[in-house]
């Protein structure tokens, strides 16, 4: 089966760190859905998403299967990076590679057999700064891009060169990217994307969020319409955090006559 014609994946429980069942009996991951990882530091957000990154087979440490389709995947599909319906970005994602970012793009094209090298570098670099304020060129060195920048163009690289169904996004947020636009265009791409994130805008702006404790799935929230009047609440809120950190980056000093209080609508 190729990557290609996934039509879901499927997280069948494992147990948490006292050996006891989670509290879930399968987790369906269809094309196009958005779902949120939350839970204290250590609670097993990351663990969570390796299982699905590395397609386990009840052969980590929580006892979690993934399923293709419903069947256990093939040996190809869970070793081959380019069979692999899942891509991976974490916080700390790092390229060694001394490349500037043309010839890094383009050794990835020729990897997956693509073609218009070209166009898909352009459009590449183009989408990656619509996630980023700082801009990325053809000629910047890989290993001189900010943390920012790398996590943009990975994300970028993985949408339109890799093709990757599903995003696995790991507190990415952190990083300085522009997290609206990042899941605008995930949506309109029709890629599943799990965030792993303590980030309230993000968590509150996917269809599920899957609680995480001691290790285990122990709540999937599916709030629909309910959240939605805070969802645009955050996002005010978010919008005025990221003036102020770029105010702030630039010198600016910030005074009374910002009224943030009153903005954010912190009572006196």
């Amino acid at each position: 089966m190729h990557r290609d014609q996934m039509s879901e994946i499927t997280v069948l429980p494992g147990t948490n760190r006292n050996g006891k069942r989670e509290g879930f009996d399968q987790i369906i991951i269809r094309p196009g859905d958005t779902l949120s990882i939350v839970g204290p530091t250590g609670s097993g957000k990351s663990a969570f998403i390796n299982d699905i990154e590395v397609l386990a087979q009840a052969d980590t440490v929580t006892g979690r299967r993934i399923l293709v389709n419903g069947v256990p995947p093939s040996d190809e599909m869970a070793r081959d990076p380019s069979k692999k319906p899942i891509a991976l970005i974490t916080q700390s994602t790092r390229v060694i590679a001394d490349l500037d970012v043309s010839r890094f793009l383009e050794l990835h094209i020729e990897a997956r057999k693509q073609t218009h090298i070209k166009d898909l570098i352009e459009n590449t670099i183009a989408l990656a700064n619509e996630f980023t304020g700082e801009q990325i060129t053809r000629a910047m060195s890989m290993t001189a891009l900010s943390g920012g920048q790398t996590r943009a163009l990975l994300i970028a690289d993985a949408i339109l060169i890799g093709r990757t169904p599903i995003l696995l996004l790991d507190e990415v947020e952190n990083a300085g990217i522009f997290k609206e636009r990042v899941i605008s265009c995930i949506k309109e791409c029709r890629k599943t994307v799990i965030f792993v994130t303590h980030d309230p805008y993000l968590a509150l702006s996917t269809d599920r969020r899957i609680v995480m404790s001691n290790g285990a799935v122990v709540k999937v929230l599916e709030p629909r319409e309910r959240e939605r009047a805070t969802i645009a609440r955050v996002s005010e809120i978010d919008d005025l955090l990221w003036d102020l950190r770029e105010r702030i980056r630039s010198g600016d000093l910030i005074g009374e006559e910002d009224a943030i209080d009153e903005e954010i609508g912190v009572p006196a």
